[in-house]
């Protein structure tokens, strides 16, 4: 008869903890990098250098229709194939933000294209500084528009951060594949990664939502 037994995972909570703040290290660090490549990679995209555009709409392309778990091998198995070796941490930390850069390439080109040519015409007529067009016109709105997208994008990468266990990084997975090796109790090590999981989730959510009421007030007059 099956019975649930946590005594062997709430013995090693410290364990799950260290792996739990490396998965929010590896996601912030991760989205960081990715969006200074989305901004890049958005620029590219809207470029009228021809090359630059093809470069930009190659990387999203392949990025974002190949596994990512294939990514991360191609990055830590094939890249010494041709001299190039990478440590388990860099390889991770690469592997997630290109991962995230192609995503949020195609975000910070949405959102600033959401900004109407209109505002930014008027703004001209109106007399303010290109730099204050920019700040006020164009960045504010265009950062309020892609900022849920990008939250978003934050947890997925978090959750997507579980595949870097294959390759030996000691998050929240990785750790959860130690304990149920140690303890034979694989349903409840996995469980409680699951739940750790849920909870990390809705606190960043939750917070991200509290941030959206502060720096973007002006989109939630009238509601």
């Amino acid at each position: 008869m099956f019975y649930l037994d946590f005594s062997g995972a709430f013995a090693r909570w410290g364990v799950f903890m260290h792996g739990g703040v490396f998965t929010i290290i590896l996601a912030i660090i991760a989205t960081l990098l990715g969006s200074l490549i989305g901004v890049v990679g958005a620029a590219a995209r809207m470029s009228a250098f021809a090359p630059a555009r093809l470069a930009a709409f190659g990387y999203v392309e392949i990025i974002r229709n190949t596994p990512f778990l294939i990514q991360i091998y191609v990055i830590y198995f094939g890249l010494p194939a041709v001299g190039f070796r990478l440590e388990p941490w860099p390889a991770a930390i690469i592997a997630l933000s290109l991962y995230a850069g192609a995503y949020i390439t195609e975000i910070v080109r949405a959102g600033v294209g959401s900004v109407a040519k209109g505002q930014v015409e008027a703004a001209r007529t109106l007399g303010l500084s290109p730099y204050l067009t920019f700040r006020l016109v164009i960045l504010r709105p265009a950062l309020a528009a892609v900022y849920p997208a990008l939250t978003s994008q934050f947890i997925l990468i978090m959750l997507a951060s579980s595949i870097v266990s294959t390759i030996s990084i000691p998050e929240l997975t990785g750790v959860a594949n130690d304990v149920q090796g140690l303890t034979f109790r694989s349903f409840e090590a996995f469980l409680l990664v699951a739940a750790i999981y849920l909870v990390l989730t809705a606190a960043f959510k939750g917070a991200f939502a509290a941030i959206d009421r502060v720096a973007f007030a002006f989109r939630h007059v009238g509601r």
